[in-house]
């Protein structure tokens, strides 16, 4: 029988590989919204052929992160103000729901400090894109840990959006020390069966998240 550790090694397509670099560009804010998306301009960039270039794009449109104008080509999708607040929203109705169901099965969360360790090094070093990777790994992992498969699945599809406007919002003057600092005290809450109050620090966090105006994101990228 064969070894199952020494099977194929598979190569990732070009076009999953072109995709899979534009996609980063993007959620990490690299590429701008309203960034516009020539084929040519890239495929010199990334020294790659048009044709892997135009099926990534095609990849990170049904993405939803970028647009076709009539008559003007790609360009990466513009965050409306209203865009960013439902998103907003609808994350912290989903991990509201993750905690009080992580809370009332009384869940081993010990993983969640992982996630915590890797914040607050990266705040001390002033690493805006390790946090922001830190920060997508604890609230993924809280989806996880709630154990409801259509969460996790709804909150997937989120992801990519909540991962660019938090690199767009970090952009700007946001101590990255008090995002760090927000997450132990709900992994303590969770510990403690203290449901309530995990749940009552999820929305306060998501509530200090949002005393940015949308606008300030959305605005200028239209």
């Amino acid at each position: 029988m064969a070894d199952p550790a020494l099977r194929p090694i598979e190569q990732m397509p070009l076009r999953k590989q072109v995709a899979a670099r534009l996609r980063t560009a993007i959620v990490t804010g690299r590429l701008r919204p309203g960034s516009p998306l020539t084929e040519t301009a890239l495929a010199e960039q990334l020294q790659v052929s048009r044709a892997p270039i135009r099926e990534a794009i095609q990849d990170l449109e049904n993405d939803g992160l970028v647009e076709t104008l009539p008559y003007r080509g790609k360009r990466v999708k513009p965050l409306t103000v209203r865009e960013v607040t439902e998103i907003h929203q609808m994350r912290q109705h989903f991990e509201v729901m993750a905690v009080e169901r992580i809370g009332t099965s009384r869940v081993d969360v010990a993983t969640l400090w992982a996630p915590c360790r890797s914040m607050q090094a990266a705040a001390e070093r002033g690493d805006r894109d390790a946090l922001v990777a830190a920060d997508e790994t604890f609230h993924r992992t809280l989806i996880e840990l709630s154990d409801h498969h259509l969460l996790a699945q709804l909150w997937g599809g989120l992801y990519l959006r909540i991962h660019q406007i938090m690199s767009l919002r970090n952009d700007r003057d946001v101590d990255l020390a008090d995002i760090a600092a927000a997450h132990p005290p709900i992994v303590r809450a969770l510990e403690a069966g203290e449901v309530g109050r995990a749940v009552h620090l999820v929305s306060n966090h998501f509530d200090a998240l949002a005393d940015f105006d949308p606008a300030s994101i959305a605005d200028g990228f239209g």
